[in-house]
């Protein structure tokens, strides 16, 4: 590692070790610094959009991704059995015409491995970093180090730049003073994974039903994703609830026995008012955390990574000693735009939240009704398809 960093990252998450992969390909000297030991093991994540899959795909990560999961080139919604309407995914000149379905845990493999391709020794594990302040023109970032054999040793480096990527629960960003405006929802869900015993295939497949929303997705190995609308939580998650209700609403039979992942969540939003503070940009969870109904919030940080990226080396560039006047200007004008594509995100997400929540069932047939036809115009059909995958 340099005695000073053109650029420091905090957090090897997805949106992390993107950022990571894009830098280190325009040459810049780049560390990584993940307080985990080891790689998550949370699958939570596991829509990648067509825009995005075109910035993985200048990291050489979209080929291998692919390789591992689902393409998802339509959807379909249900209620009472009926079908109210289907979504073509594949538009027209798509490079990518459909969403990929694939676990997190393989996007963070496939991450790391580009990481490693383009920089080996740029992830280092065990080091947590507590907070930044300005030091000879550049940043000192202070923090410990612990490899778990013993106890925690005090940690510093020096880096021109600094990317927060450190979740929604940011350290730097509260080290920084920042508050995000925060926002709860009404909603809560039950999620698993189980084997797919269904006709859907590679099809994504919403269930509008009058106590809440069901949906579904493919996944590698024979595995698909449920997703349940409920009330408040009244205890523990279990499987056999799990498949209790989708069986209620769906009439589709999952065997508890099968499942291998499962998660109770609520959803809230948090989305700072400025991404950019000093020499440090807050990116992904710690900007803008959305509701993970839709599955934008993984893509939106990786499109600001990419966004940033060319920008990000000027930066470094001019900091090295040529000067480029205009980068202030373009780095405000960047910081707008990523922005006002987070707040269309959460609209969006709440949105989507919103088509799910619980109706009478006469209230609902009426939607479905005004819904169906709808999406049977091209016009609108393809307006929602965007929508959805981001376009």
């Amino acid at each position: 590692m340099p005695a000073v960093l053109d650029v420091g990252i905090v957090g090897a998450g997805p949106v992390g070790l993107c950022m990571a992969a894009l830098l280190l390909r325009r040459g810049l000297d780049v560390a990584v610094f993940e307080k985990r030991a080891g790689p998550g093991t949370q699958t939570r994540a596991i829509g990648i959009h067509p825009p995005a899959l075109a910035v993985l795909e200048s990291i050489g990560a979209a080929a291998p991704l692919i390789g591992s999961g689902v393409r998802i080139t339509s959807g379909t919604a249900y209620s009472a059995g009926r079908k109210v309407g289907s979504l073509d995914f594949g538009l027209p000149g798509a490079a990518y015409p459909f969403i990929l379905s694939v676990p997190q845990t393989r996007t963070l493999e496939v991450l790391e491995e580009c990481v490693a391709a383009s920089g080996s020794g740029a992830l280092h594990r065990g080091v947590e970093v507590l907070d930044a302040v300005p030091d000879n023109g550049g940043l000192l970032l202070r923090g410990r180090r612990a490899d778990g054999a013993g106890p925690a040793e005090p940690f510093e480096a020096r880096c021109r730049f600094l990317i927060a990527a450190d979740g929604a629960h940011s350290g730097l960003r509260a080290a920084l003073g920042i508050t995000p405006t925060v926002r709860s929802y009404p909603d809560h869900y039950l999620m698993g994974d189980f084997h797919d015993g269904t006709p859907y295939g590679s099809e994504a497949v919403l269930f509008l039903e009058p106590p809440g929303i069901v949906e579904c997705f493919p996944l590698p190995g024979g595995i698909r994703r449920w997703v349940v609308r409920t009330g408040p939580p009244g205890g523990e998650p279990s499987a056999p609830l799990l498949a209790a209700l989708i069986r209620e609403r769906t009439a589709a039979v999952v065997e508890p026995s099968s499942n291998s992942m499962l998660s109770a969540f609520g959803v809230r939003s948090r989305l700072v008012t400025e991404m950019v503070h000093g020499r440090t940009v807050l990116l992904g969870d710690a900007a803008h955390e959305l509701s993970p109904i839709g599955g934008q919030g993984m893509n939106l940080g990786w499109l600001d990574a990419s966004a940033l990226a060319p920008l990000l080396e000027r930066m470094v560039r001019a900091d090295r000693g040529r000067p480029d006047p205009a980068l202030g200007g373009e780095l405000a004008d960047l910081e707008r735009s990523r922005l006002r594509a987070a707040r269309k995100a959460s609209r969006q997400a709440g949105i989507n939240m919103a088509l799910g929540r619980p109706l009478p069932p006469t209230a609902l047939a009426l939607r479905n009704a005004v819904v169906g036809r709808a999406v049977r115009w091209p016009a609108v059909a393809g307006f929602v398809a965007r929508r959805f995958t981001m376009h």
